[in-house]
């Protein structure tokens, strides 16, 4: 998954050099010109043998993506990122950038943030040559050394690459001359890093400009007879071919990326909990055992034939469903006046028709949608019971519910507080062993202890050992006999 707000640039420390001589005498590390790749390489294996985790906040993958990716990192190669919707991709492009040094220098004013003992472009050599030691230099933070594009088919060569300034010509300079040029992002990004964000939606006559750019590491713009030896790194993230009908990489480029891999879903239930609880912002409490539930209806919706799987579920699905589940909570908070918002397995019935839209469903499914979500929902709790009830027997519990009587019997509902929920069970030590295993033992709250019985007793439903009646214009649901 990725962050949405870009993240703000540090001040640079006091003390560094200023100006190119300064910089040459310091006996600084990055006085050295140094390719990023090679950048990249140091870090990566300085972290490697350090222990050190170079992927915070990338889940699931640290035994199959992962270790591809560093290998391509170490290799120095280009990466293509080839997975489904929603598994990541752009969050594990964006970290690479947390392997580039810190800060590094670059000529003050350069339009391409060159190093200053390796410049590029013409203006920049002219200023060298100029001014020798006195050259003034400034600090470029590691995120400013990151670009992203998102492909779309309005995506120009000027806009990665560049175009001639129509006010740079109108200010006297000749066609003819190389500083008339405006640069695109691909060169702005020189000694950083490039993503390119679902490829295959880019023109195939605009991934050709990038030919040169992987290979001979240049530009040509227009008629120019320019040369850029560029220090950059591109990676891109795409769709499966299987899927994306929108457009290909073409066979030249597939060809300049030295690696290509493959992203996938979290392969366990508690890595795809895990995921959840990083990337959800949940606005009430949501137990453990609920988001375990929202993970196994998004695995089981990843394996319904009903579902279009080329398009896949995403894990913002399940994310999504989380945040759902506990605005649910919060509102019935809200309405019964309970302090502290605590969601429940009745929340989970808020789910299906807010996230249905989410999915493509297979056609001849129609009218069959809003079922088939209820059954594997259905299914999902009752998967998450008996895997962390095991060994309990409910029967009592059950046998329990079952003797209460008119006004005494468990009753729960988007309007019910969870102090009548509890209040309403029977005084029997199996409901204290379902709070001990569900994690709600220990607290006086009512809401934790509401959620572990609810989730045993819906089970007990689900497995015909006990009755349950919906009154639908009360909006309540009764345990029974």
């Amino acid at each position: 998954m990725s962050s949405s707000a870009a993240p703000s640039v540090p001040t640079v420390p006091s003390g560094l050099p200023t100006t190119a001589g300064e910089l040459a005498r310091s006996g600084h590390p990055a006085a050295t010109v140094r390719g990023v790749r090679t950048e990249l390489r140091d870090n990566l294996l300085a972290r490697l043998r350090a222990g050190e985790d170079p992927w915070p906040g990338i889940v699931g993958f640290d035994r199959t993506v992962l270790p591809q990716f560093e290998r391509a990192i170490l290799a120095g190669h280009d990466v293509v990122l080839l997975g489904e919707r929603g598994q990541g991709k752009t969050r594990l492009l964006r970290s690479l950038v947390n392997l580039l040094d810190e800060w590094t220098p670059v000529i003050a004013g350069s339009e391409l943030g060159e190093h200053p003992a390796d410049p590029i472009i013409p203006a920049s050599r002219r200023r060298v040559a100029e001014l020798g030691d006195d050259l003034p230099i400034t600090w470029r933070h590691r995120d400013e050394r990151y670009a992203e594009k998102l492909a779309t088919p309005d995506t120009s060569v000027a806009d990665l690459i560049g175009d001639v300034d129509p006010v740079k010509v109108a200010e006297g300079r000749s066609l003819g001359d190389p500083e008339t040029i405006h640069y695109g992002l691909v060169p702005r990004a020189h000694r950083g890093i490039v993503t390119i964000n679902e490829l295959p939606d880019l023109a195939e006559r605009i991934q050709v400009a990038l030919l040169n750019v992987m290979e001979e590491r240049d530009i040509q713009v227009r008629g120019y007879t320019l040369r850029l030896p560029l220090d950059i790194m591109l990676v891109a993230s795409a769709n499966p071919e299987d899927y994306t009908n929108r457009g290909r990489i073409i066979t030249p480029l597939k060809d300049r990326f030295g690696a290509e891999v493959r992203t996938h879903y979290p392969l366990e239930v508690a890595g795809e909990v895990a995921l959840t609880r990083q990337e959800a912002q949940l606005v009430a409490e949501v137990p453990d055992h609920l988001v375990e539930v929202l993970a196994r209806f998004t695995r089981h919706l990843r394996q319904s034939g009903a579902v279009d799987q080329r398009s896949g579920v995403s894990a913002r699905f399940t994310i999504a469903a989380a945040e759902t589940v506990a605005a649910a909570a919060l509102r019935r908070a809200a309405v019964t006046g309970e302090e502290v918002a605590v969601a429940r397995p009745v929340d989970l019935e808020a789910v299906p028709p807010v996230l249905r839209g989410k999915l493509e469903f297979e056609s001849g499914e129609e009218g069959r949608e809003a079922e088939l979500l209820t059954h594997l929902l259905r299914r999902s709790i009752t998967e998450t019971a008996r895997a962390r009830l095991a060994g309990v027997d409910l029967s009592p519990l059950a046998d329990g519910v079952s003797a209460l009587e008119g006004d005494r019997r468990v009753v729960t509902g988007d309007r019910v507080a969870a102090r009548q929920v509890v209040d309403a069970l029977p005084s029997i030590s199996v409901v204290y062993t379902v709070a001990e295993r569900l994690g709600a033992a220990g607290t006086e709250a009512p809401g934790p202890l509401a959620s572990a019985v609810e989730l045993a007793l819906e089970h007990l439903y689900l497995t015909r050992k006990l009755a349950k009646d919906d009154d639908e214009d009360a909006g309540t649901v009764a345990y029974g006999g």
